[in-house]
């Protein structure tokens, strides 16, 4: 099928809506950049220069609520994406992209790997929408008792259910090798795949993948902290005292009365009243999103700011220096942040931001705050604090302040969250799952990747840590100005694939 560039530039570039708990502005960068991706991805790639572009195959898989319980027979719309174009016989390998906590377009099969990897074996691409997200929608809404069918493990049946559904829809051998791929949540859904279902998953690739749930998640900001002093990235010891006495500042003003928060707010956009301390701890967190975004995924296409320019910022031009502050660089990222997402706010009041997550109508656009706060309240955790001398950020807003948010939406006790994060870890296995044939993609700058499996875990469980590299980057499009270490972190992806298929091949000669 054909269709006019522009209406594909407006399928693409649907507009984001205001921010709401302050963490969740880094699934804001993250929804953003994966857009800017794939729509440069399939205007550079696809044709478009003749005014028209091949779209992708979108299906649907009626799907059981609760694959759990075979007397309960509601079901629900599932989405898959498919692209055939590189696709060479029945029996040809078939790349499954497993959705996280989004929505899934047509990029999803066209954009990065797995689309990149494709035409080298003839394989065929599909993705699969996570179930909550984007438009696989389940009827009824989004509350706590509908929510109770959100979880990895109904993600992980209808991986299982849509692979045979497929199969047979698409007319795949049965001697056709599965392989998932995945990128952050999903890279964890990817390697939960092939370890719980390894007679329907041949392999999976699993890119910046927290596979260790953690209530507090502390450490994320000391990589943070560590990869602003990089310099291969642009960083330095200066930049990250430069941040640390403008997060000082912050709290200074704030402490400053309603009059100097006043100016704050203004300056800083924050949407809400800053009277409370609780208040004022969403403005800080979003602050510490925002350069922690900033480090997680520095250096990709779609990114509002690199480490590079937001040390720059920090520190001011070396020819200006003398007429900046850390804080005035500070309040220009946050201006061009807010720009590039097309934002006012970058915070509100903490009961503006529980308003909007009690909010039980599903939002079309797909990104999903309430059903993500659900998964992190009963599964994950996943609450970035700011904790000890390594930090040089605020230490608002603390972990009891982020568990509230689970008892404000769901009725959750930050007890009940805590036996979760547990149980969780226990039904997986953290950081030694025990899958097979798993390969673990990070890169040592982002903050993900100390959840992840850096080191091999033996000969089917090889790890590949990419110097230099964000979350998720070996999934992006390739570009001219990717470095040496990316390029080769993903010549050994396709060699690890090469090798796990040709064994495949030998034994079934």
């Amino acid at each position: 099928m054909a269709v006019k560039a522009p209406w594909l530039a407006l399928l693409l570039l649907v507009s984001l809506w205001g921010l709401s708990a302050p963490a969740l502005l880094l699934r804001r960068l993250r929804e953003h950049i994966q857009r800017f991706q794939e729509s440069s991805n399939l205007h550079l790639g696809f044709g478009l220069s003749q005014g028209l572009v091949t779209v992708p195959k979108q299906g649907w898989l009626e799907q059981p609520l609760d694959p759990f319980n075979a007397s309960d027979r509601r079901t629900f719309l599932q989405r898959y994406w498919v692209n055939d174009r590189h696709r060479v016989g029945q029996d040809a390998p078939v790349f499954l992209h497993i959705g996280g906590e989004g929505s899934l377009g047509p990029g999803s099969v066209m954009a990065g790997h797995p689309a990149a990897l494709a035409p080298a074996w003839g394989a065929l691409v599909i993705s699969l929408e996570h179930r909550f997200y984007g438009l696989s929608m389940p009827a009824g809404g989004l509350d706590t008792a509908q929510l109770r069918y959100l979880s990895s493990r109904h993600a992980l049946a209808d991986v299982a259910s849509a692979r045979q559904a497929l199969t047979r829809l698409l007319n795949v051998s049965a001697s056709s090798p599965w392989i998932c791929f995945g990128g952050s949540y999903a890279g964890s859904l990817a390697t939960w795949t092939r370890l719980k279902f390894p007679h329907l998953v041949f392999a999976a690739v699993a890119s910046s993948a927290p596979l260790s749930a953690v209530l507090d998640f502390h450490a994320y900001n000391e990589v943070v902290a560590r990869s602003l002093t990089q310099v291969a990235i642009g960083g330095s010891l200066e930049c990250l005292a430069a941040a640390s006495a403008a997060f000082a500042e912050v709290e200074r003003l704030l402490r400053s009365g309603p009059a100097t928060q006043a100016v704050l707010k203004e300056e800083l956009g924050a949407c809400g009243s800053l009277d409370l301390t609780e208040d004022q701890g969403e403005l800080l967190g979003a602050l510490q999103a925002l350069v922690g975004g900033t480090v997680q995924y520095d250096g990709q296409a779609g990114a509002p700011l690199s480490v590079r320019q937001l040390c720059g910022l920090l520190l001011g031009d070396s020819s200006n220096r003398s007429h900046s502050t850390p804080y005035l660089g500070l309040r220009r990222a946050v201006q061009i942040v807010l720009r590039s997402l097309g934002q006012r706010c970058l915070s509100f009041s903490r009961a503006e931001t529980v308003a909007q997550l009690r909010t039980t109508e599903p939002q079309v656009s797909g990104v999903g705050d309430r059903q993500w706060l659900y998964q992190t309240c009963t599964e994950f955790g996943f609450y970035v604090t700011c904790e000890g001398p390594p930090c040089p950020f605020s230490q608002l807003p603390a972990l009891p302040s982020q568990l509230d948010l689970c008892e404000q939406v769901f009725g959750l006790s930050a007890a009940s969250v805590a036996q979760a994060v547990t149980q969780t870890n226990s039904y997986y296995g953290g950081q030694t799952p025990g899958a097979t044939q798993v390969l673990y993609v990070n890169g040592d700058t982002d903050p993900w990747h100390v959840l992840s499996v850096t080191q091999d875990l033996g000969p089917s469980e090889p790890a590949l840590l990419i110097p230099g590299a964000s979350h998720c980057f070996d999934m992006a499009p390739v570009r001219p100005s990717d470095s040496l270490s990316l390029r080769l972190g993903r010549q050994r992806i396709f060699q690890q694939l090469q090798v796990w298929l040709k064994a495949m091949k030998k034994n079934q000669d």
